[in-house]
């Protein structure tokens, strides 16, 4: 079984009515993620948005470059959630979306991985746990630059973005 991040952009109605029902959330985010999969949005377009296994590479990564909002993880819990993979989800305001969006567009995944080591995440224990080559640190490019892209989309919508790992 895999740890895959996931992200879906809820609007502020919809991420009041998440805090209330989470069980409407989480049946929504999966009738949409159904209809989602069928058309193949681009990460702008999509509202639902998946780091996969990468998530907690781009995790590592963004902590040691200090980014200011914990666009990985989010930062507030949705207190009636029950588990949706490994714990309950999270969330990002509107506001934090807009923060993190400006945030990741002033990096470059080269800026990240500068000075970084593979013995660094392997002794951090970053999962998947196969960071033996410098090459391997390269998994990451392509779903970095879609979350930059995922949420530069939610900030100009002013979207909220809801978080967890399945």
């Amino acid at each position: 079984m895999s740890m895959i991040g996931e992200y879906f952009r809820v609007t502020a109605a919809e991420l009041e009515r998440s805090m209330e029902d989470p069980d409407w959330a989480f049946d929504y985010i999966d009738e949409i993620r159904d209809v989602e999969e069928e058309a193949e949005p681009s990460s702008a377009m999509a509202r639902h948005f998946s780091t996969y296994q990468t998530w907690h590479l781009l995790d590592f990564l963004l902590k040691r470059s200090g980014l200011p909002v914990d666009v990985i993880h989010g930062e507030e819990t949705i207190e009636k959630a029950d588990d949706w993979g490994y714990g309950p989800p999270r969330y990002l305001t509107a506001d934090r979306v807009r923060f993190g969006a400006e945030a990741l567009s002033g990096l470059t995944y080269d800026q990240l991985l500068d000075g970084v080591d593979p013995v660094e995440l392997n002794t951090a224990e970053v999962y998947p746990l196969s960071w033996d080559d410098p090459a391997s640190l390269e998994w990451g490019r392509d779903w970095f630059a879609g979350l930059t892209e995922y949420f530069k989309a939610a900030a100009l919508d002013g979207d909220a973005v809801i978080i967890w790992l399945d």
